[in-house]
């Protein structure tokens, strides 16, 4: 099938000219590559066009022009100089004596010829321009691997590059694994599909089995054409789960050492057939090159990575030094020091400046930026501060005699050196209660009078980094022996200078008193109207930053809204939240993060425009109102000119600060009926930014909408869910390794949705705790299964109790209340919490645990050694059992092996030693059984011995399960529970008590088993 030449008309009606009116002009020519073009002139059939199609097929072609017809037609083919073929058939009114037909035929064929050779040359320069393209193309990626660009960026750039080549607006990249069979997308752009790329998430190949990307990535060679067609020959069925089909879909596998290690892929969803071999080949080409570039930007991470490790190993030299030179010198000082404060008890002319100058000496030889003087009042009843410095506690009022640390060392009548531990466990004992600001380490030392403790001066770190030691408080308790001195002396001096002012205060007092009386009075009326004035604008203002506040801002968006009906005229909100404000706090003090409001206030007015609102929320929240505006994109701009103000650095408390936000933008719609709904909405784009990794702006969409509508809904389904009693108990079997005997079941939660059927605690679990509804759920679970306990039967059922739970005071009594009322024996109840619960509060924990224990309800310890294991801790809880997590018990066959039994064998002697036995979680083939039975393990659970069920099973048909191979790797795929609320199981034939180890065998067990898991 013949296509037209670029020439079009052109070729053949410049050849008509030359020829009698109303002549037909057919010229037809092939290339030395086969392709097939002709030019004719309007009026043309397709007779004449088939006679000279044919006319150039004949091999060799004719040569000169034939009579035929009566001289009234003109036929003729050659060969052209670059080995092509030309034919030209022209159709005459009437005859043409035979030397203008000659003279016209030779014209033609110069004519053809020079526009065939025009024509080609164009292609060349068509061709040598788009070879010049691709290699700019390249050198751009090559370019932009070396730059220091994240990845995000240097993606975008990249794809921007590609666009320039080809048709590539819906673009993405995929990196492959093939041993694992796992794909990650590491930039994916498309304007119909929503999906959004985590770089960092690794996808497994059963996941996403009908990928038409993981058909491309194990097929390992391009693939061209639509998503149908592509899908029928690669045998993948159609899921729009994977987004919509595209009518040209173009992927290309991207090779290191013959190895498919990821795949190009771009897409047309409107034109089909838009790609061709060419584009399969260029793509093929930056393909590789764009490897290339992902290899050279990870090898640039990894030098990154390697410099920066040198760099903190020479920082820690350096910094080992200086503490040594540091400590000489504070030798040095101390010697000064000692001298000058027997100096100041003699030298200082008043208390307070000997207070003060006694602070600048103790500055010299330790850490007192938080210091302060306690002095008992004259009755003995109040306890004064004279002079107080403190970061955190900017005044120290004069309080009633109470239970803080300060009362405690007048109390005791010595020295008290106390961490944050330390002073925990005085709380704990009652014996102190905090006040003010908690610290990290305290140190205060008891101030005397004729043997009498008459006050505490003290010192105080909120930093982990500053510590006291006993030196500290040697040199501590010296400073106070001689203020003591000082004091009798000084205060004797200061009550006489004071009863001598007092006197000598009441004559001025006297004397002013009337002559002040009339400018009070007119004084009080202008008091009177600025404060009106001051309160009228503190009203409607932030008193920290003077930014507008909530209130006056939402007047202002009710405004906007009202001017927008009536002019139609669009404006924004701005939505701005600090990234990670609340470390600054933490850090370095609520005055730094002060500090950092008012200068991120003055950074953010200084970018809007002069009729634009900034106001501040509260916290670390600023919202911008921008009126007037021609659309999205200006609002998009602003966000973008605060995003860079704002990232510039800046110092606060002494420290170099990059300050970071997340902005949501919320554009004026007619839905829109005051100003709370459109900061609702700018305040959940704000969360969709920072949730996208901080750093940037997020434009609320209907999507959004549609998610919050979602989270609405399914909240409402589960609290009818909760009234409803729609929640019912799965139960999984325990048994003994060595004999597949049941010695209990395991309680798992679901829940019976009335249109979505049976529902894992996965699909809900993440909303039910954000609601607290969770609870309710678990108590309906717990009575589900106090009552399967009354009806009797063999072996114990297992619930998990969550650290949420554990922090209610009346947990233990409720549930216990509820076995008592059911009639079940509580000794075949079983609660299993994690080390989270243990460590959250420890006396709370005791407690608990205690008192269920003394009723019969055993505690076992889950997931054990996935957590931060505290082993030293372990002793002191009565817990009956330890379950081994099943990400080890998987890991006992396999390439992990090594590692998994090194873990599993330290918590069996762990367990050993503190006299309590161990359950394997997750046993799913019999490799795993034995191995965990050589390891010493006495009991687990698993699909390999039941899957969980609405009933209890009996023994014999776990055992008859079990034999007959029903059970085991090859079964149904597990069901994740994910709760993290509801796996339990312990053995029934151990005690009820287990009798208290010695704490130099715990200790000896918890130094062996962290070895262990080290090793």
């Amino acid at each position: 099938m013949s296509d037209r030449s670029s020439a079009g008309e052109a070729l053949a009606c410049a050849l008509q000219e030359a020829l009698p009116v109303g002549s037909l002009v057919v010229v037809c020519w092939r290339s030395a590559y086969g392709r097939l073009s002709e030019s004719f002139t309007p009026g043309v059939d397709a007779p004449l066009r088939a006679d000279a199609g044919a006319l150039l097929e004949r091999d060799p072609p004719a040569v000169g022009a034939s009579d035929d017809c009566g001289g009234d037609r003109i036929e003729a083919a050659w060969w052209l100089e670059d080995g092509s073929r030309a034919a030209i058939v022209a159709c005459l009114p009437q005859a043409l004596p035979t030397p203008l037909r000659a003279a016209w035929l030779a014209m033609a064929r110069r004519i053809v010829a020079a526009d065939l050779s025009a024509v080609r040359a164009h292609a060349r320069a068509e061709a040598l321009e788009k070879s010049e393209r691709l290699q700019q193309a390249l050198y751009g990626i090559a370019d932009l691997a070396g730059s220091g660009l994240e990845m995000t960026d240097l993606l975008s750039r990249i794809h921007g590059v590609v666009c320039g080549l080809m048709y590539a607006e819906n673009f993405y990249i995929v990196l492959y694994d093939d041993v694992a069979d796992t794909m990650r997308f590491l930039y994916f752009a498309d304007r119909n599909d929503p999906y959004v790329a985590d770089p960092q998430r690794v996808i497994r190949g059963d996941e996403m089995p009908t990928s038409l990307t993981l058909a491309l990535l194990r097929h390992g060679e391009p693939l061209q054409g639509s998503s149908a067609a592509l899908r029928d020959l690669l045998g993948v069925p159609p899921d729009e789960y994977h987004g919509p089909d595209s009518a040209d879909w173009l992927g290309v596998p991207m090779r290191r050492d013959e190895r498919v290690c990821g795949a190009i892929v771009v897409q047309n969803y409107e034109s089909a057939g838009s790609y061709g071999e060419e584009d399969r080949a260029l793509l093929s080409f930056v393909a590789q090159h764009i490897l290339t570039a992902l290899d050279r930007f990870g090898a640039r991470e990894e030098l990154e990575r390697h410099v920066a490790e040198r760099t903190y190993a020479l920082q820690l030299s350096n910094r080992d030094l200086q503490a040594e030179i540091i400590e000489r010198q504070r030798s040095e000082r101390l010697q000064r020091a000692l001298f000058r404060i027997a100096e100041l008890t003699i030298t200082s002319d008043t208390l307070g400046r000997f207070y003060s100058q006694v602070h600048d000496v103790v500055s010299e030889l330790l850490y007192a930026r938080n210091f302060y003087i306690a002095l008992l009042s004259d009755d003995g009843d109040r306890l004064q501060f004279p002079y107080s410095i403190d970061e955190r506690d900017m005044i120290r009022e004069s309080r009633q005699l109470a239970g803080g640390l300060t009362e405690y060392v007048i109390r005791q009548g010595r020295p008290l050196l106390a961490d944050r531990h330390r002073i925990a466990e005085l709380n704990s004992r009652g014996e102190v209660r905090s006040h003010g600001s908690a610290a990290h380490c305290w140190l205060g030392v008891p101030l005397y009078r004729d043997d009498s403790v008459v006050g505490v001066i003290a010192i105080q770190s909120y930093s982990r980094a500053i510590s006291f030691n006993a030196r500290d408080q040697e040199l501590l308790t010296f400073v106070a022996h001689h203020i003591s001195i000082g004091l009798a002396r000084k205060q004797a001096q200061d009550r006489l200078v004071t009863a001598h002012g007092e006197l000598e205060q009441r004559v001025a007092s006297r004397t002013r008193e009337l002559a002040h009386t009339n400018a009070e009075l007119l004084a009080q009326i202008g008091e009177r109207v600025r404060a009106e004035q001051k309160l009228t604008h503190q009203a409607l203002h932030d008193a920290l930053t003077g930014l507008p506040n909530r209130g006056q801002l939402l007047e202002r968006l009710d405004d906007a809204i009202a001017r927008a009906r009536r002019e139609q005229r669009a404006f924004a909100v701005l939505f701005l939240d600090l990234d990670r404000f609340k470390l600054v706090n933490d850090s370095v003090g609520h005055s730094a993060g002060d500090e950092l409001l008012v200068e991120s206030s003055r950074r953010i007015v200084s970018t809007v425009r002069s009729n634009d609102t900034v106001a501040r929320l509260g916290g670390d929240e600023f919202a911008i109102l921008i009126e007037n505006i021609d659309g999205l994109g200006v609002a998009e701009d602003l966000a973008s000119r605060v995003l860079r103000t704002l990232g510039e650095p800046c110092w606060v408390a002494g420290r170099e600060v990059f300050p970071s936000a997340s902005i949501g933008i919320a554009m004026w719609h007619p839905r829109y009926r005051n100003g709370i709904e459109l900061l609702r909405d700018a305040d959940a784009a704000m969360y969709r930014a920072k949730g996208a990794g901080r750093g940037r702006c997020a434009v609320f969409d209907e999507e959004m909408r549609e998610q919050a509508m979602r989270i609405l809904d399914l909240e409402a389904d589960l609290r009818r869910a909760i009234n409803g009693d729609a929640f019912i108990a799965y139960y999984q079997p325990i048994v003994r390794l060595d004999d597949h005997g049941l010695i209990g079941h395991e309680a798992l939660l679901r829940w019976r949705h009335e249109k979505r059927g049976l529902l894992l605690p996965r699909e809900f679990i993440g909303l039910g705790e954000d609601s607290g509804l969770i609870e309710e759920a678990d108590w309906i679970l717990y009575g589900r299964v106090v009552t399967e306990l009354a009806r009797g039967g063999d072996g114990y059922i297992s619930v998990n109790v969550s650290p949420r739970h554990f922090r209610s005071g009346d947990f233990a009594d409720r549930l216990l209340r509820m076995i008592d009322e059911a009639g079940a024996d509580p000794r075949r109840l079983r609660i299993e919490i994690t080390e989270v619960a243990l460590l959250d509060d420890v006396p709370r924990a005791l407690r608990m645990l205690r008192i269920l224990r003394n009723h019969g309800v055993l505690a076992q310890l889950d997931d054990f050694g996935t957590g931060f294991s505290a082993l030293s801790y372990l002793h002191r809880f009565p817990i009956e059992c330890l379950k081994i997590d099943q990400s080890f018990v998987a890991g006992l066959v396999g390439e992990s092996r090594p590692e998994s039994v090194a873990v599993v064998r330290a918590i069996q002697a762990l367990a050993g030693t503190l006299g309590i036995h161990t359950i394997g979680e997750g046993v799913e083939t019999e490799a795993q059984r034995t191995a965990l039975r050589e390891l010493g393990c006495t009991y687990g659970q698993g699909y390999l011995f039941g899957h969980p069920g609405e009933h209890i099973r009996s023994a014999a048909s776990i055992a008859e399960s079990y034999r007959a191979g029903l059970l085991g790797s090859d079964a149904v795929a597990a069901l994740a529970d994910g709760s993290g609320l509801i796996e339990l199981g312990a053995d029934e034939a151990l005690p009820a008590e287990v009798d208290p180890i010695g704490s130099d065998r715990v200790e000896a067990a918890a130094a062996k088993a962290a070895s262990t898991l080290i090793r």
